[in-house]
């Protein structure tokens, strides 16, 4: 069964590289470039054919990737006017950014879809722990204490809220806190409150009644609302035995709960479509940000991976949860744009940066140099993929 997700996952990561490149093939065709091949794979040619633009499509070997060969793109020849390096700079340059283009509309696209359909980060509340069945006193045979009988009920949580911020702090994955985050935070607060209770003496449940609880925004219905969150304590009486002896002696246990169960909120269309674009770009964001953390030392070299990790990852994910490529799609796709706009030889970024040099100057830097560089870039960057595939599955 393994075997079809890892296929799914090779599929999904080529349909991410063609889409990119097939970015630079619709631009280079709107354009009037010519264009010599279009290749899905690597390697040796299984299928190829050559269609009435004089173009040859081809599927080869390694389905890892695809190439868009546009006529005279690593030569100088300045009487052939058909030639990629004799077109005019700006052209070049959309030609370039064009497969970063589609791989950021693909991640917009599909963010829409996964905020439509199962949504992601914003929470919105199922139900409160001691309404709708009083769900806590099913769980357990005890007492329950809130530290919310003081708040007034439409300053509580009600079944359908979304939850926006909490204290102060907005939920965004990307821009704001993560709720689980927020959430922990509160309930880390609240342990510490309680040893302190405890190592004073302090009636316990008395203590809580009177703890704080913190405040909220949630959007209910049609309107902004200032909440109040807080837990709820369930009181068990347990019977423990000591050795042979007989007799047991009751315990008063407190467990301590979160005041609500939660999903992820799912948009409408409308609001699915307003929050596409900002989404992708948190999802651009996360990388940039995880691009920093690495440059900076801060997150191992083993914590990222080349092709072989991602199609590993995304295997792995899609077996756990179809649902799941819902969100690994956008956040490739994001990857992809943003690591092929680095100004890294053999990458877009610098085929843009050496264009631009070139309209500046109003003369190109020697193409054989420039090549070179490319070259030399492929070949570390093709090294530097295969040793974080290793790095990764060996640490």
């Amino acid at each position: 069964m393994i075997i079809l997700y890892i296929v799914l996952a090779i599929a999904i990561l080529l349909l991410m590289v063609l889409i990119h490149e097939f970015g630079h093939y619709c631009i280079g065709r709107m354009l009037n470039f010519k264009i010599t091949e279009f290749s899905v794979g690597f390697g040796k040619a299984i299928f190829s054919r050559t269609n009435k633009r004089g173009e040859l499509i081809s599927l080869r070997i390694f389905p890892l990737g695809g190439y868009c060969a546009f006529a005279g793109e690593d030569e100088t020849n300045p009487d052939d006017k058909d030639a990629f390096t004799n077109q005019k700079a700006w052209k070049r340059i959309l030609v370039f950014l064009a497969g970063v283009t589609f791989n950021f509309a693909t991640a917009v696209i599909f963010s829409l879809i996964l905020l439509c359909t199962v949504g992601y980060d914003i929470p919105q509340v199922v139900n409160r722990m001691a309404i709708d069945g009083s769900t806590i006193e099913n769980m357990v045979d005890g007492s329950l204490v809130t530290n919310l009988e003081n708040v007034p009920e439409e300053q509580q949580l009600q079944a359908g809220d979304v939850i926006i911020s909490i204290n102060g702090e907005k939920i965004d994955f990307a821009y704001g806190s993560n709720y689980n985050d927020l959430v922990n935070a509160e309930i880390s607060e609240l342990n510490n409150f309680l040893d302190g209770v405890r190592e004073r003496g302090e009636d316990e449940v008395e203590a809580f009644r009177n703890y704080d609880t913190f405040p909220a925004v949630v959007r209910r219905g049609d309107e902004y609302v200032d909440v109040q969150l807080g837990f709820y304590q369930v009181q068990i009486e347990r019977t423990t035995s000591e050795g042979d002896n007989t007799e047991s002696e009751p315990e008063l246990v407190y467990s301590y709960y979160w005041d609500v169960n939660v999903k992820a909120y799912v948009h409408t269309f409308w609001e699915g479509l307003e929050r596409a674009v900002p989404f992708a770009f948190g999802l651009a964001w996360v990388v940039l940000k995880s691009l920093w953390l690495l440059i900076t030392f801060q997150l191992p070299i083993s914590s990222i991976g080349g092709p072989i990790t991602t199609i590993a990852t995304i295997a792995t994910y899609t077996q756990t949860n179809l649902s799941n490529i819902l969100i690994l799609i956008p956040l490739i796709s994001a990857n992809l744009a943003i690591f092929n706009a680095l100004p890294i030889p053999a990458l877009d970024g610098a085929h843009v940066l050496f264009t631009t040099i070139e309209a500046i100057r109003k003369k190109p830097i020697k193409r054989s140099t420039e090549n070179m560089i490319h070259t030399i870039g492929l070949f570390i960057l093709f090294g530097f993929v295969i040793l974080v595939d290793i790095l990764h599955f060996l640490l």
